[in-house]
């Protein structure tokens, strides 16, 4: 499982691009899947269908759609790039946007499962005693659904350090710059010799996923003894 320069590069930005993802996605899925699961509005179906499009697009097109929006030429590339200095075609911050975006179906649709199996009278019982609902949110709910918070970070993380399609169709494969795991393996399988180098770097990958769910099965047993304790 010996690695080059560029296998170590490769899992390092790996590594960057799935934790800065899932810091950046998770707050955002935890409110919306509560808005999923405890609010009927107008558009919710549509929100629901635009949460989880990513999970049903090709990923290729998923990366085009990156590219046209968030692309120096794009609208939303064009203002983050003028207003902040912000670019992130071909760059490593843009492989960090398409982990957020194809990993944030899966975030959610793990915390609204763990929403959803709350009893919402606990939390009505709450708000009668004059809680206001983010303490409510933050003193009951939250607690309560922290494994599936947990689940749906772990969910996150693995998608976005196996992320391929869109990545490499909005940042391409640019050693040391958007090259990481998956693209890295592809490069090597292209060229004659390279077997054995893509070989480790799947290994790697095999063993960083199953270490994800491993600790991810820990903390939630952890937290569900802590609760049931409480």
């Amino acid at each position: 499982m010996m690695l080059d320069a560029a296998g170590w590069e490769a899992l390092r930005l790996s590594l960057l691009v799935g934790m800065v993802a899932t810091a950046l996605a998770l707050p955002l899925a935890i409110w919306v899947a509560w808005l999923l699961a405890r609010r009927d509005f107008w558009g919710k179906a549509v929100l629901n269908a635009a949460v989880h499009l990513p999970l049903v697009l090709p990923p290729v097109v998923t990366g085009y759609l990156l590219l046209i929006a968030f692309g120096r030429a794009g609208p939303m590339g064009r203002f983050l790039e003028q207003s902040f200095g912000l670019v992130l075609a071909f760059r490593w911050t843009g492989a960090v946007l398409a982990a957020v975006v194809m990993g944030f179906p899966l975030m959610v649709r793990a915390i609204r499962l763990a929403i959803e199996a709350v009893d919402p009278k606990i939390e009505d019982a709450a708000r009668t005693l004059g809680a206001p609902g983010y303490a409510v949110f933050a003193t009951i709910t939250l607690p309560l659904i922290l494994p599936g918070v947990l689940a749906g970070a772990v969910m996150g993380f693995a998608k976005a350090i196996g992320e391929f399609g869109a990545t490499i169709t909005f940042v391409a494969n640019i050693p040391g710059e958007t090259q990481t795991m998956p693209s890295a393996i592809y490069a090597l399988l292209q060229v004659p010799g390279g077997e054995s180098a893509a070989i480790a770097l799947v290994l790697w990958a095999c063993a960083l996923a199953l270490g994800a769910v491993v600790v991810s099965e820990w903390l939630a047993r952890r937290v569900a003894k802590r609760i049931a304790g409480a």
